[in-house]
């Protein structure tokens, strides 16, 4: 189903090295606004950590961002020196594909991660990338993502009841 992730994680940094590996993952598209940052725009400080890793392991990464500050994207970006695409209009195709170009890679070979279902994963699945669904950083979000959030829920506890009967 396209609302349905690859993956579901807690958070970025529990997205490991062996996992993309088992997945034929060599590049990762990141989103900013509650995946990277809160709406506060604080990081946590292990995601510096969890970037030199991939990056040690070979990893590519491009941001792909829906937000239309640049200032606060190119923020994250120098921070953790990745290139990166805002306004990029999640779930339309383009922002995702501009990012596969970039990095030079197949839409089989990339995953894109990001706090929301109806732009990062939908996005992801409609590309055939391998779509990673994180927790939100924080519950606080802006006016638009609120109200997805219930029907949000319902998808992710749909889905979580889906993989339960399969492991049975």
């Amino acid at each position: 189903m396209i609302f349905y992730p690859n993956l579901y994680c807690k958070n970025v940094m529990a997205i490991t090295i062996d996992v993309l590996q088992k997945n034929n993952i060599k590049g990762l598209i990141l989103d900013v606004d509650n995946t990277l940052i809160d709406i506060d725009r604080n990081m946590d400080p292990g995601v510096k950590d969890w970037i030199c890793e991939l990056k040690n392991n070979n990893i590519k990464l491009c941001i792909v961002s829906n937000s239309n500050k640049i200032d606060k994207v190119k923020k994250v970006s120098e921070t953790l020196d990745i290139p990166y695409f805002y306004f990029a209009k999640k779930p339309f195709k383009s922002g995702f594909l501009k990012a596969k170009d970039l990095m030079k890679l197949e839409c089989e070979n990339i995953a894109a991660v990001g706090d929301q279902i109806m732009t990062d994963v939908m996005g992801a699945n409609r590309c055939k990338m391998f779509s990673i669904l994180v927790e939100p950083i924080s519950e606080k979000d802006i006016f638009i993502t609120k109200i997805k959030r219930p029907i949000e829920k319902l998808i992710i506890n749909k889905y979580l009841s889906k993989l339960k009967k399969e492991k049975v």
